[in-house]
């Protein structure tokens, strides 16, 4: 087990995030997918798991909202800053409060 509980282990066609305490284990996996393509392939773990969990934090399902209460998990989308640039390429409209 790695010292934070978890590790992240690139693979040839995905990658797995080894997720585990002394209570709890598992592993979740992210392979390119009809929304990946964009991203390059080392970061595609974070940008796989960003786009989930905005779009499942979106869908306001109070089911969602009290399993993530429940083991106090929170998603916010924060402003992608563009590359060598630092500015924002969020709309105004997506901007978090």
């Amino acid at each position: 087990m790695s010292q934070s509980g978890i590790t992240v282990r690139q693979g040839t066609e995905g990658s797995r995030l080894e997720i585990e305490c002394p209570h709890q284990s598992g592993v979740l996996y992210t392979i390119p997918g009809e929304a990946s393509w964009v991203c390059s392939e080392e970061l595609l773990p974070a940008h796989a798991l960003a786009g989930f969990m905005r779009e499942l934090v979106k869908l306001e399902l109070p089911q969602v909202s009290e399993i993530m209460q429940r083991w106090g998990v929170y998603y916010r989308p924060r402003p992608v800053v563009a590359e060598g640039e630092g500015e924002s390429e969020e709309t105004p409209a997506e901007q978090a409060p």
